[in-house]
């Protein structure tokens, strides 16, 4: 097995994507379903588990992509190299779209919380859902049948093969446009948005009355979305572009679309981050029963208004029944030294 230096580091990608976002897509997946069926779907909900989905979707795929690194050769029928494709990139894109529209609905939540109120449904999110996907799927398709007769694998040596890497001049005529389209599209205006939004919030939360380490938390969880999005999917988007320039199929587009699986294990972070209760969930299960109890407590309170008001109601009224008996008893003491004193 003579394996270069970039094949070992693929195959260590690979095997890293598949041992740390299984699990922790699976363990994200649950989190939320039981959170929607507890307190009802919300948008961020609806966007985590469509995350979830594409990624499984491309960690099923891992093993084959790890397989192909080592053995250098297309192992699988024809007929799984288009499938294969389109699962690995309807991942990347459509990954790239959900998280735009979190941050979206994050922006549009802290700069217009009535309005956006109104609007804030999960079938709205559902339905926004079904939109992206069904772009990326337009997009993916057009580019799977851009190589007329379906001879998606093309030898490269004797005796070996590869699965949607060679093509001919009549293939990248129509290709390479689209890429660049695709680039323009599903990535470059979701990155202008999701900066935009991020950037945003980041100012009306500064000059908000939160305290400091509810700013420092959102300030993390804002930076972390926008650093996955562009770490993880940029490298690969730029080769359509500098691809588009050349006019021709650059030959790092495999190197490119290392970092673009490292999105099925740094995603599911950004999803714990933006469900708040997770943090509280974890540490009422480490604290001690009497801190549990004192948390509850001052949750309730904050949660029922009228139950905070009684209480503050009471406490007036006691001080008010202590200084009025501290009054009478200042009066009681005076008028027995006036009746002391001699006539």
């Amino acid at each position: 097995m003579d394996l270069s230096v970039f094949d070992w580091i693929s195959l260590t990608v690979y095997s890293i994507t598949f041992l740390l976002g299984l699990p922790a897509n699976i363990l994200v997946f649950f989190i939320y379903v039981r959170k929607a069926r507890k307190r009802g779907a919300t948008p961020n909900v609806v966007y985590a588990i469509n995350l979830c989905f594409s990624n499984l979707a491309l960690v099923a795929w891992m093993p084959v992509k790890a397989a192909e690194t080592v053995l250098q050769i297309w192992m699988l029928p024809e007929l799984f190299c288009p499938i294969y494709n389109f699962f690995l990139f309807a991942s990347l894109y459509g990954s790239g779209l959900l998280l735009t529209a979190v941050a979206v609905g994050r922006y549009l939540s802290i700069a217009f919380p009535i309005s956006y109120k109104l609007y804030r449904r999960a079938r709205t999110s559902c339905l926004v859902s079904v939109l992206l996907w069904a772009i990326v799927c337009l997009h993916l398709s057009l580019a799977l049948v851009a190589e007329k007769g379906a001879n998606f694998v093309q030898p490269l040596q004797r005796n070996t093969s590869t699965c949607y890497e060679n093509f001919t001049e009549e293939q990248l005529e129509v290709l390479i446009p689209l890429r660049l389209e695709m680039a323009l599209v599903l990535f470059l205006v979701p990155l202008l948005i999701s900066a935009f939004c991020t950037l945003r919030c980041l100012a009306l939360v500064r000059r908000s009355c939160l305290p400091p380490g509810s700013k420092r938390r959102v300030l993390a969880m804002e930076l972390s979305a926008l650093f996955v999005f562009v770490v993880c999917y940029a490298p690969y988007n730029v080769s359509h572009v500098v691809g588009f320039v050349l006019n021709e199929n650059v030959l790092w587009r495999r190197e490119a679309i290392i970092s673009s699986s490292c999105n099925v294990f740094l995603e599911p972070v950004v999803m714990l981050m933006l469900s708040p209760s997770m943090p509280k969930a974890f540490s009422g299960k480490l604290c001690k029963k009497q801190m549990a109890q004192h948390h509850r407590k001052a949750t309730v309170s904050i949660k029922d208004p009228l139950a905070a008001m009684r209480g503050v109601t009471s406490m007036i009224e006691k001080q008010m029944g202590s200084q009025a008996n501290k009054a009478d008893k200042s009066k009681a003491a005076s008028s027995a030294k006036s009746d002391l004193k001699p006539v």
